[in-house]
């Protein structure tokens, strides 16, 4: 159990980095727990770090991972992630199994990641419905926020370097920038992995193999439920 300080503190150092990637300063979460002195912090840092909720990365100035959270507050974030596992998976039916947080792996340097899925590169599949296992990336990989993996299918993007049987790494976000490849989710159903572009009030999403055209939609039509931000490949 958290006290109600320590439970304060850790949501709004979640908060303040799904909103800028940076931890809060410890002035700032002085300020937002309204207390006297930077010592309080230190203390309800340590207590935090001592649970398993958050943890310091060496050598780096303000550098905290948020590693959980309590499990009620979890659950009530779930239906305004961007990313719905269910969705993802094609089962819009069924009630979304939430995926595991990012957790520390036994490596320091590495952070764990749960494989959500498959995801189409070409024409649309169907996929798993469950978080099949968790695979542990290099923690420079993914940096700050929320983190999934998913089993590539197709070969719409090989010239994007992103191969049939690659697990890509996907961001959590419901934005992105032209030029991204991003996890879209078309009409509510389909989900499909292609680079995002914008014409005019369309959203493009462009294949990356000149065998597949680009396909418009209008804005209406395509949710965004994270972008590519590494990729892992197994030779055999």
């Amino acid at each position: 159990m958290l006290t109600r300080k320590q439970q304060e503190l850790l949501l709004f150092i979640h908060e303040r980095m799904k909103e800028s990637g940076v931890p809060p300063s410890f002035d700032e979460m002085k300020d937002a727990l309204d207390l006297a002195s930077k010592s309080g912090i230190h203390r309800l840092i340590t207590a935090l770090e001592e649970r398993g909720f958050i943890r310091r990365l060496p050598n780096r100035a303000r550098a905290l991972e948020v590693i959980k959270l309590p499990e009620a507050y979890s659950m009530s974030l779930q239906p305004k992630r961007g990313f719905s596992p269910s969705v993802i998976q094609g089962s819009l039916g069924a009630q979304p199994a939430p995926p595991a947080p990012v957790k520390a792996a036994a490596n320091n340097d590495t952070v764990s990641i749960p494989v959500m899925g498959r995801i189409a590169a070409g024409v649309p599949i169907s996929a798993i419905q469950n978080n099949t296992h968790d695979i542990s990336v290099p923690f420079e990989m993914v940096g700050a926020g929320e983190h999934y993996a998913l089993e590539v299918r197709g070969d719409s993007m090989i010239e994007a370097g992103i191969l049939d049987g690659d697990t890509v790494i996907i961001r959590n976000t419901s934005s992105a920038s032209p030029g991204e490849i991003i996890v879209a989710l078309v009409d509510d159903e389909e989900a499909t992995l292609k680079r995002f572009r914008r014409k005019g009030a369309s959203i493009a999403l462009e294949a990356a193999n000149p065998a597949y055209e680009t396909r418009i939609f209008g804005p209406d039509r395509v949710k965004i439920q994270g972008k590519l931000v590494g990729l892992i490949r197994r030779y055999h």
